[in-house]
């Protein structure tokens, strides 16, 4: 009797664990694909960080930069804290430590008088912050093998590059006229078409991804001009906003990716 009782209940005990390590297994991909998205936050940031510097400085759309300067301080230190009480990846948390250790010296940097000299260090911290912060979103794409990740960090790649676009406009106009600061521009302008086309074309998009980057698509063709004259410049406000409004759309974006992917 005891052991047919016993038979009786080993499936129901499989089923139950297997239940069990399905629901793990979901959560953790949710957990997996909500890093990505913060992670690859912080690359919006570094640059947005650098674009509202700029902006401030040079006396254009002052206020609405230096308060998203702030904000954009305040919202990366804390992130950040997020991602390291969340990951436990050896390697990344050292990444972490150096990404904290520079931010330091990013945010000394832009609530600093504006001049030349601080502007050319605040776009170099900048690439110094962003190429950590996709070092962390790569690493989290490659040890979580989520293939739904490559779309949230694509997606959520957007924001930074529509950010970056913003940064080296100004930066010309504020005098750092190199032709590395042009050629940045514009191979962000490529970048951000070639993956707009890959999201819009991405089989598993729900219906509201796919009415909302049609409502970029639609801005992108008209403003992208505008970006690739900068070199002829008179057009910050447009820039500043629009390339706001696209981060903005972007991110709504990357948070219907993650839902989605869940």
């Amino acid at each position: 009797m005891k052991s047919s009782l016993t038979n009786l209940l080993k499936p129901i005990v499989v089923i139950a664990l297997l239940g069990l390590f399905s629901t793990n297994i979901y959560a953790n991909k949710d957990s997996e694909l909500s890093l990505i998205d913060i992670a690859g936050k912080q690359r919006m940031l570094s640059q947005r960080i650098a674009k509202d510097y700029l902006y401030a400085g040079k006396k254009i759309a002052t206020s609405k930069a230096k308060k998203q300067l702030k904000a954009s301080l305040d919202e990366f230190q804390s992130a950040h804290k997020k991602l390291v009480s969340s990951i436990n990846d050896p390697e990344i948390k050292n990444l972490l430590k150096f990404v904290e250790m520079s931010s330091g010296d990013f945010k000394s940097i832009v609530t600093k008088p504006f001049n030349l000299d601080n502007a050319q260090l605040a776009l170099d911290l900048s690439e110094s912050m962003l190429e950590g912060s996709q070092y962390v979103v790569d690493s989290l794409k490659k040890s979580k093998k989520v293939g739904e990740s490559k779309i949230v960090a694509k997606s959520g790649k957007q924001r930074m590059l529509a950010q970056r676009i913003a940064k080296y406009y100004i930066a010309y106009q504020s005098g750092i006229k190199d032709q590395n600061t042009i050629y940045q521009m514009k191979e962000a302008v490529k970048e951000f078409s070639n993956n707009h086309k890959e999201l819009m074309q991405n089989k598993s998009n729900s219906s509201a991804i796919n009415q909302k980057l049609n409502d970029v698509d639609k801005l992108w063709k008209i403003v992208y001009k505008f970006y690739l004259n900068i070199e002829k410049g008179g057009l910050p406000f447009i820039v500043f906003s629009t390339t706001d409004d696209i981060t903005k759309k972007m991110d709504k974006i990357t948070k219907l990716y993650v839902e989605l992917y869940k």
